[in-house]
């Protein structure tokens, strides 16, 4: 896709350069055209031009019909051509909006998803005291997503965040230093909680849930630029429910509360793991599709 002008046009037939509205219009179309649903397209196409032009969202809104020069237009056709490639615009732009954060995203990390916010809200909405000197222990942390936007909310809290990726680790610790909650934050690299005592108040986890027979026929955003390790739950989505509840009493205090993401039709599947190893379901917490997404529990 070229945005740019015709270089050398006849003076009588030079064309004014498109505003960032008009812009924002024929990048939508392109990406929607490449299978990027309609919405999303032009939330991206906008993403994509605060990029291309180094603009906040309020200039954009301030000045929609400004024109972009041969320069912005340039690189936004870059930009776009890698989007309607079906690259996240997180992956191209390396940032995600997450909670009330704005987060790194590296290439070896799951893109945090809006989905995941469920889980955050569901623990705060659980959690007796915000004020609280409470421990968390995010297990599989990722990007830091979840320990990041947790620490944000509960100002007396600290965390430790665990994953098996020393990228995700990094990541983790990258994102923890942009938030400025390093120094309430443990990363520790290793599977689950095996190498930890406990007892934490709130063990959080986004753990691999996708059944491996359907990674392949997940969309490309994801199958293509997430990480294998971030998206694989075993045959049936479930193996890694498995290993972590098994070894939940172990971690957490007897008053504690464990969270889950889960996949869309598992929140049945994950109670019933919790209630075999004597947890109480305390709230299944629902995304904005309504989709059940988030099984939180306590010992029972």
């Amino acid at each position: 896709m070229d945005m740019r002008r015709d270089p050398a046009p006849a003076p009588a037939a030079q064309e004014a350069p498109p505003s960032r509205a008009q812009a924002i219009a024929q990048v939508a179309a392109y990406l929607n055209d490449s299978g990027v649903e309609a919405t999303q397209a032009q939330d991206d196409a906008r993403a994509l031009l605060r990029a291309a032009a180094g603009l906040s969202r309020l200039e954009l809104a301030m000045s929609p019909q400004a024109p972009i020069s041969d320069e912005e237009a340039d690189r936004l056709s870059r930009l776009a051509a890698r989007r309607a490639a079906r690259e996240p615009v997180s992956r191209i732009l390396g940032e995600r909006g997450f909670w009330t954060l704005d987060l790194v995203v590296s290439p070896h990390v799951l893109d945090p998803r809006a989905d995941t916010e469920t889980l955050v809200e569901t623990t705060l909405a659980l959690v007796d005291k915000s004020d609280a000197p409470l421990a968390i222990l995010d297990l599989g942390a990722g990007s830091g997503a979840i320990t990041c936007a947790l620490l944000s909310e509960l100002p007396m809290a600290h965390a430790v965040a665990v994953d098996l990726s020393p990228f995700a680790c990094a990541a983790t610790a990258e994102n923890l230093a942009r938030c400025g909650l390093s120094d309430r934050a443990t990363v520790v690299r290793g599977r689950w909680g095996e190498s930890l005592a406990g007892p934490f108040d709130v063990i959080v986890s986004n753990p691999p849930y996708v059944r491996a027979g359907d990674i392949p026929a997940l969309d490309p955003e994801v199958r293509l630029y997430d990480p294998a390790l971030a998206l694989d739950g075993g045959r049936d989505g479930l193996a890694c429910y498995r290993e972590i509840v098994s070894d939940l009493s172990r971690l957490l205090k007897p008053d504690g509360l464990v969270a889950f993401e889960v996949g869309c039709d598992q929140a049945v599947s994950v109670a019933s793991l919790l209630g075999a190893k004597g947890f109480a379901i305390a709230r299944v917490g629902r995304d904005a599709g309504g989709h059940e997404r988030v099984v939180a529990a306590r010992p029972a």
